[in-house]
């Protein structure tokens, strides 16, 4: 139970960050962009950092074009959001909106949260034997 918690506080603070970033969240009709082309898709990534954040989370190179595909992608752009906010305490790639939304007391709210479900399992499982 408190594992679908964690995760629908996640997506929550995406979607959060997306509307901060972007003015709004899901899937869009039109590529976004944002800083005269630079940022790309509602987190609004730089190809250059999708490429690097993608490599250290599933060993995968991207082109600058594949990049920019995922970036426009609003489900594999909040997954790869969340591994650099929440594997790689990345926040910091978001300075105005991190701050805007306190996103370092909610990763460690988050987090908190995640380590006492990581308990409770292991908890449950070593009485289960």
């Amino acid at each position: 139970m408190r594992l679908r918690e964690v995760e629908e506080r996640k997506d929550e603070m995406m979607r959060q960050l997306a509307v901060c970033e972007s003015g709004g969240h899901g899937a869009s009709e039109r590529p976004i962009y944002g800083g005269r082309g630079a940022f790309v898709g509602r987190f609004q990534f730089t190809p250059r950092t999708v490429i690097n954040y993608v490599q250290q989370m599933d060993g995968r190179t991207l082109s600058v074009k594949e990049a920019t595909t995922l970036a426009h992608d609003y489900q594999q752009a909040a997954e790869l959001a969340k591994f650099v906010i929440f594997e790689k305490d990345g926040a910091f790639n978001w300075p105005l909106c991190s701050r805007k939304l306190q996103m370092t007391q909610q990763v460690a709210e988050i987090k908190a949260l995640a380590a006492a479900t990581g308990g409770a399992v292991v908890a449950q499982q070593s009485s289960a034997r």
